[in-house]
Formats: structure tokens, C-alpha cells, sequence
């Protein structure tokens, strides 16, 4: 690290070990678990939709156009979109204001009733018109819901997390959206394989849709259980001696506009990749290129398990070289790999299906593993939730979830007038995010072993808070020459919120 011009010492603010949050370890676990194990659950119920669309297709909409049905079913996939923008501007700001625990508990419960709402619904052969309209409603509602889980979850986590260990801690997070999709495409893939087509249009669709209920109270138990972020406390805590000289959320919002396009750019790469391969790879195989739908799916959960093994490695990757390098890596790697893995998913051989679709998940992990703890670490405590919410959500909506819509109604029109690259446009869509991505990585400050903005500096044991206090006071150290420690120089007195009931030891 290059030497900066720190202040003298005498004019310094002291750091002492009372300013440091020690996470302790057991607590820490159970947060982490809690709000993966949460996503898992909310990504269950969302993936499964994905999963078992061409059921769906022929379950709510009228026969006698399949492909204009694909087109619908992944019309109301993307109308949930459009609605997490306003799920993402109620719960964000909510969660600032009332906690992030609360909302969580809260996101839960929408989500699993508007999943069981779905397999409750009758065929478009018993209600008509009326199938499509209540699908839509159920979606919205998931929808409207998500729009709080992602920027609650990944705020949850990172504001627990030790400075140092926050990319392995928010891989987590991703691991349980994984876990999330590979139960919802096993449980299709076996009720594909376990039934016949007759009873699984008739009622065995039903089936993970009517799970979301008890899967719902498992992940709202495990939330209950949660205590509130250290970070969120210590926020509490200064705001309640400063009730005088509250400041809006808008102009909060406003004056960290860079942050929020910085996010929405670093959300779009990483949403439309995430969503290009676990949600339309195994509708681009079973109706672009003619596999049977099990064997589209079975491919994709293999490729999802190797994902979850390596994802919580690629954690580690960023917070011992940065998540800059990492995420680089990823939209270099899109960039570049796109074009010849979807050849070879193209190919006739299943082996080299599966390494195209391998290839295009290890590209995938170096934004999974990493954005969890990098999108937090843009915006401060007092609005990080709601600020990342709505700036996830929007671009979400916008990029993301339109993306199985939108490729696969350009692969039909490409097709419609015979061009022969019509079946590569799902690599050149990839290859565009990439370039996004590239441009908001650059934009990006590097966040890994720093503290979060507005909250002092977190650690694991209480002998790295004295490290870390003793390498403050040397001037010379690349602590006190970090950007966190200038401006810990030069701010006013913090209040600290500890994770376990020992009082902090004294510097």
C-alpha cells in the first residue's frame, strides 16, 4: 500500500478496543446459517416456477400454441419483476428503520404463502380466464416479497461479519440460493421421472408448491431466532441521542447516487448470468435444442451441486485478494467463454453439454461467492438495507428477470427468419452483461478486509481487536494508513454494539 498523509498524532482519534465490534463465533454461525438457510427457502419457492414452466404452460394457459405459452408462462416469471422494485422500496427503508430481522421474518411469510397460493390455484380447464389472472397475483405477490430478501439477507450477513472473513461469510449466502434451486429442480426432476405426464399435469405439479408452506415455517422459526445486526444497534443507539438532527432517507439516497449506480451496474451482470443459466438453460435445452426436459435439468443441478462445493473457496479467493480481481475475472471470463461453452451445449454429446454448462457455472461463482459482500459494503449503515433494495431490485427488474423473457423471444424471432446465429444469442447476451460488468467493476472501491461504511472496525476474538488497535497507533502501519482509518480520524465519538454479554476489554 502506498503511504498516505495521515494527521499527526496528536490531532488523531484515538482507537481503542471498546470501538471494535468482536463478533462471537457461535452467534456469528447461527446468523449466517439462519439467513442462508432463509434464502434457500425463498429461492425454493421461486426457482421452482422456473423449473416446471412447460407444465405450467399447459396448465394455465389454452392449448394449441406452445411456443406463444412459453412466451406467457415466462411473462408472469418476469411480471414478479416488475414488482420488486416496490417490494424493495417498502422493506428496504423498513428494515433501516425497524430492523433487519423483523423484515426478514416478514419477507418469509409472503413469500411461502404466495408459492402455496400457486399450487392452489385450478387449471385453466376448470376456471377459465381466471387460471392466468391468479397466477399472475400469486407471482406478484412473491415477487413484492423478494423485493426485501436479497438486500436484507446480504445486509444481515455482512453486518455480522468479522472484516476480515466477510466474502467467506456472504458466500454463504449464495450457497443457500443454490441449495434453494438444486432441492426445486430435484424435486421436479423426480416427479418427471416418477410420474407419468398425465398425473403430473393432472396434479403432481402441485406438489413443491404445496412444500412452500412448511418450508415457509421452517425459514420464519430460524429468523425469529435471530438477534438484530451489530451494526443496526450501534446505528439505533447514535440515532436515539440525535433525535434533533434526523436526515431524510432521500437526501440520504440522493447524495450516494454513485454508490447506487455502481450497484445496479454489478447487479445486472451478475442477475443476468445467474438467471441465463439456472433458469433458461433448461428451457433453451428442452425447447431450443430438443432435449428431453429431464435431462436439461439433471445437467443443471450437477453443474448447481459443483457450484456449492466451490462457491465458499471463491469467498476466501476475495478476502485474501479483493473482490476487484475476482469480479474481474468473472466478466473477463463471460466475455471470453460465453461463445464456446454455448457451442458445446449445443452439441449433440451430453458430456460436452455438461462441460459447456460447467464452464459457464465456475464463470458464475466469481459473482455468487463474491457480491453478497460487495454490494453492502457500498452504501452506509443508516441506509444500507433500503439503499440496496431498491437499487438491486431495480436493476433486477429491468436486466435479470427479464432475461429467460427476453432471450428466449429473440432465439424465436432470430429463428422465425432463418438466421443461423439464432441459437447463439443466448452467448452474445452474456457477453454484454460482461461488459457492464466491467465497467462497474472498475467503478468499484475495494472493500475487503475494511470495515463497512459507517460502522467501526469488526473482528472475530478479542486479540485481534487489540492488534488491531495497537497497528492504528503506529502511523507507519498500513492500518493507520488504510482509507477507514483516515476517516476514523477524523469522525466523531462512536457508540459500540458487542455481539456476546462480556463487557469490551480495555485498550
Amino acid at each position: 500500500m502506498s503511504a498516505k498523509k495521515i494527521s499527526p498524532k496528536k490531532n488523531r482519534r484515538a482507537l481503542t478496543t471498546d470501538d471494535v465490534t468482536v463478533v462471537e463465533e457461535g452467534l456469528l454461525k447461527r446468523a449466517v446459517s439462519a439467513a442462508a438457510l432463509g434464502n434457500a427457502m425463498e429461492w425454493f419457492d421461486f426457482g421452482v416456477y422456473a423449473y416446471i414452466t412447460t407444465t405450467i404452460a399447459q396448465v394455465f394457459f389454452p392449448p394449441g400454441n406452445d411456443a406463444l405459452n412459453i412466451l406467457f408462462t415466462f411473462g408472469t416469471f418476469t411480471a414478479a419483476f416488475i414488482v420488486r422494485p416496490i417490494g424493495g422500496a417498502f422493506f428496504g427503508p423498513l428494515g433501516d428503520r425497524i430492523g433487519r430481522q423483523k423484515v426478514l421474518a416478514l419477507t418469509m411469510i409472503l413469500m411461502a404463502a404466495g408459492t402455496l397460493a400457486i399450487g392452489l390455484i385450478p387449471s385453466y380447464a376448470t376456471i377459465g380466464i381466471w387460471a392466468p389472472i391468479l397466477l399472475l397475483l400469486a407471482r406478484l405477490l412473491q415477487g413484492f416479497s423478494t423485493g426485501g430478501e436479497y438486500g436484507g439477507a446480504a445486509t444481515f450477513i455482512a453486518e455480522y461479519s468479522p472484516d476480515k472473513r466477510r466474502g467467506f461469510m456472504g458466500s454463504w449466502l449464495e450457497f443457500g440460493t443454490l441449495a434453494g434451486y438444486v432441492l426445486g429442480a430435484s424435486l421436479v426432476t423426480g416427479l418427471q421421472l416418477g410420474m407419468s405426464e398425465e398425473a403430473l399435469l393432472a396434479w403432481g405439479w402441485r406438489i413443491p408448491f404445496l412444500i412452500a408452506g412448511p418450508l415457509g415455517l421452517i425459514g420464519l422459526y430460524l429468523r425469529l431466532k435471530l438477534e438484530e445486526t451489530p451494526a443496526f444497534q450501534k446505528q439505533q443507539d447514535e440515532a436515539a441521542g440525535r433525535e434533533h438532527v434526523k436526515v431524510p432517507f432521500v437526501k440520504l439516497f440522493a447524495e450516494n447516487w454513485r454508490a447506487l449506480i455502481v450497484c445496479i451496474g454489478l447487479v445486472l451482470v451478475f442477475n443476468v448470468t445467474d438467471y441465463m443459466l439456472l433458469s433458461y438453460m433448461p428451457t433453451y435445452l428442452t425447447n431450443t435444442l430438443g432435449r428431453s426436459a429431464t435431462s436439461g435439468l439433471l445437467l443443471v443441478i450437477v453443474v448447481m451441486v459443483l457450484m456449492m462445493i466451490v462457491i465458499t473457496f471463491s469467498g476466501r479467493l476475495s478476502d485474501r485478494f479483493g473482490r476487484r480481481p475476482v469480479l474481474f475475472a468473472g466478466c473477463i471470463g463471460f466475455l471470453v467463454l460465453s461463445w464456446p461453452a454455448l457451442k458445446l451445449v449445443q452439441s449433440e454429446s451430453t458430456p460436452l453439454v455438461f462441460v459447456g454448462l460447467l464452464v459457464l457455472g465456475l464463470v458464475l461463482v466469481t459473482f455468487t461467492s463474491t457480491m453478497p459482500s460487495t454490494l453492502p459494503a457500498l452504501f452506509p449503515t443508516i441506509i444500507r438495507y433500503g439503499a440496496l433494495a431498491i437499487a438491486f431490485n431495480v436493476s433486477v427488474s429491468l436486466f435479470g428477470g427479464t432475461t429467460p423473457l427476453a432471450t428466449e423471444a429473440l432465439v424465436v424471432w432470430a429463428e422465425g427468419r432463418g438466421f443461423s446465429w439464432a441459437h447463439d444469442i443466448p452467448a452474445f447476451y452474456l457477453m454484454a452483461a460482461a461488459v457492464i460488468g466491467l465497467v462497474a467493476v472498475w467503478f468499484t472501491k475495494e472493500t475487503a478486509n475494511e470495515p463497512l461504511l459507517g460502522s467501526g472496525p469488526s473482528v472475530a476474538t478479542d486479540d485481534e481487536a487489540r492488534e488491531l488497535v495497537d497497528a492504528y497507533a503506529d502511523e507507519s502501519s498500513e492500518v493507520a494508513q488504510s482509507d477507514w482509518a483516515l476517516e476514523w480520524a477524523a469522525s466523531g465519538p462512536i457508540d459500540v454494539v458487542r455481539t456476546d454479554d462480556e463487557p469490551a476489554p480495555r485498550g
